[in-house]
């Protein structure tokens, strides 16, 4: 039998430093996403059927434009963190390390290709 206090046990098994951060910035980022998604899916509706040069000069618009590169960096950022949380509780050992990877490298490659290609039809309007 050991004797040692409690948190001499537990000393070295990790810290809960950046739970709390974390918690705050996926509730800030879903806030964000509340207020962005209609701002985004709106004009985007409202251009539904419309023909490409339609499309193309309503996101040469820099409000649309903005408005949609925000969505789609908030929505993969917010995307990332709650994907983050579930292969930390269900994933372990190298698999948690590869997964997370992939899923940052996943989530990165979507918004670069989104924000690509809005950057492309405000430019080329």
């Amino acid at each position: 039998m050991r004797y040692q206090t409690d948190r001499s046990r537990v000393h070295g098994l990790g810290s809960a430093k950046t739970g709390t951060a974390h918690f705050w910035e996926q509730r800030i980022s879903a806030i964000a996403l509340v207020i962005l998604t209609p701002l985004f899916v709106f004009p985007l509706a409202y251009n539904l059927g419309g023909s490409f040069d339609e499309v193309r000069e309503a996101y040469a618009h820099p409000l649309n434009a903005i408005v949609a590169i925000a969505f789609i960096v908030t929505a993969m950022l917010h995307l990332y963190q709650g994907l983050q949380v579930v292969i930390e509780d269900y994933a372990g050992g190298r698999w948690e390390l590869f997964l997370l990877i992939a899923t940052r490298l996943m989530c990165s490659l979507f918004a670069l290709t989104g924000v690509f290609a809005i950057l492309k039809i405000a430019f080329t309007a």
